[in-house]
Parts: structure tokens; C-alpha cells; sequence
């Protein structure tokens, strides 16, 4: 049986990041284990699940189906038993999930070098790992042996700044700078993080949704055993090709053993 580790914040992530891919591999039987800073359960960002967004909630608010998956994973057993950072040992594990998130929680994971540390070993060898929107954030900040980040050279995706600066630019009058975790937009440090062999993908212009019927919107970039994905719209998609890179990966350990 495959595991999985996810790693999570102290809170303050994206229930649909979270959620949709984790019910892909419950359903399929993985052995999932997820992971924050002290070993506590971590809840998503409440203005996500519970608060929304007022007149913007049919824009910005977690869709009522993903709700419904991410309290059903906040239900399970494993989910609200989760290991410490510092307990982690990555070669027990087979591949690595780090759903994204901006709200300010969300720094507790991508500032943590322990989670630095667990990205290292999966990237290092090669194992499937998988980061959607400021997850992607981490892999940019965790250096590999040779000091560069661990995505120097990757193709990637993460969320695109014209939907980052669109998102704070409407809610910034009585949300501040909710939608910006960090000065530099997720986009502009992920530029750098690449490097001049590796490069960013915006994905289409207009982010319409995917959902679970079709993925016809869904925008993902995979980079050999490397998964990533922009935002809650695409995470249908992500979360099927998740799958698909999982198995296939567990089909090429078979023939190797």
C-alpha cells in the first residue's frame, strides 16, 4: 500500500487544496498521514469554510461541495492525528501533497526549514510530490545540496499574479492584505526560484473552474514525478492527476522489484 504524507500549516490553508486530493487517494485506498508544525490538527482558513466574502462569496467563497469534502476530512481518524514536523521520517513515506493557502497561517509551513528538510528528501529522490498555488512557495525557499532551490530548473505552475492582485485588489478595503501573504507576489518568487532553465506557467487567461465531471478548465504543469497546480479551480484536475502519477509510480516500483 502506498503513503502519503501531507504536509500541512498550523492553519489557515485552502480546504479545496486540501480536500480534493486527499478524498482522491482515500478513495483509492492510500495510506494517507498528514503532518503540521506541533502536531496538532490544523484547520483551514475559516473565512473559507465558514466566514465568506459577502457580495464576493459566489467569487471567492469555497464551493459547497469541496466544504463538504474538506469537513469530511477533518472528520477522519488521521486527519486529527497528525505528527509533529520534527517526527517526520520522509523514507517511510512514498510521495508528498502540500496544499497552499495565503492567508497568514499559511507561514507556519512555508518559513518552517523542517518542512523544508521533508520537501528535500522527496525532490531528492525523485519521488512523486505534489504543490498547488503557496504551496509551491516552500519548494521555492528549501535548498537543495547545491544551495539552489528545490525547484531550479522545474517547469511549474502556482498561482498566477493577475489572479493574486485581482483577488486583493477588490477586497483590500476591508480585508487589507488578506490576499497578500507576502509583498512579492507567489508568481515573481517562483520566477526566480526556477532559474533560467526552468519556467513558470501562467495557464489560461480567464480562470474559469474545473469540477468533478470534467476537467476541461483544469490547469496543471507536471515536471517528471513533479505535480503542480495554480488555485482551487484546477484542484478537480490536480487532484485526478495526482492520482494518476501516484499509481503510475507504484507500477514502476513493482516492475523494478
Amino acid at each position: 500500500m502506498m503513503k502519503v504524507l501531507i504536509l500541512l500549516p498550523e492553519c489557515d490553508y485552502d480546504p479545496t487544496e486540501s480536500g480534493l486530493p486527499w478524498k482522491a487517494m482515500a478513495d483509492a485506498g492510500i495510506d494517507i498521514t498528514f503532518t503540521t508544525p506541533e502536531g496538532k490538527p490544523s484547520p483551514a482558513d475559516t473565512r473559507l469554510t465558514n466566514k465568506g466574502f459577502s457580495l464576493l462569496s459566489p467569487f471567492l467563497m469555497t464551493r459547497k461541495p469541496d466544504i463538504s469534502t474538506y469537513f469530511e476530512m477533518a472528520d477522519s481518524v488521521v486527519f486529527n492525528n497528525p505528527l509533529p514536523y520534527s517526527a517526520v521520517q520522509p523514507q517511510n513515506y512514498d510521495a508528498l501533497l502540500i496544499p497552499g493557502g495565503h492567508a497568514p497561517g499559511m507561514k507556519t509551513m512555508m518559513e518552517s526549514e523542517t518542512a523544508h528538510q521533508i520537501c528535500r528528501y522527496f525532490m531528492e529522490n525523485n519521488l512523486p510530490l505534489a504543490a498547488v498555488c503557496h504551496g509551491v512557495l516552500v519548494l521555492c525557499r528549501a535548498k537543495g545540496a547545491d544551495g539552489n532551490s528545490l525547484i531550479y530548473g522545474k517547469q511549474t505552475t502556482a498561482l498566477p499574479a493577475s489572479m493574486e492582485l485581482a483577488a486583493w485588489a477588490v477586497t483590500v478595503p476591508w480585508l487589507g492584505h488578506y490576499y497578500r501573504t507576502y509583498p512579492t507576489t507567489v508568481e515573481a518568487e517562483v520566477k526566480v526560484s526556477v532559474g533560467p532553465n526552468g519556467k513558470f506557467h501562467k495557464g489560461p487567461f480567464l480562470p474559469l473552474r474545473d469540477s468533478y465531471q470534467s476537467h476541461r478548465f483544469g490547469f496543471t504543469v507536471r515536471d517528471g514525478n513533479y505535480l503542480s497546480a495554480r488555485w482551487p479551480g484546477d484542484c478537480n484536475t490536480f487532484a485526478a492527476q495526482w492520482l494518476d502519477l501516484l499509481q503510475q509510480h507504484q507500477a514502476q516500483q513493482k516492475q523494478v522489484a
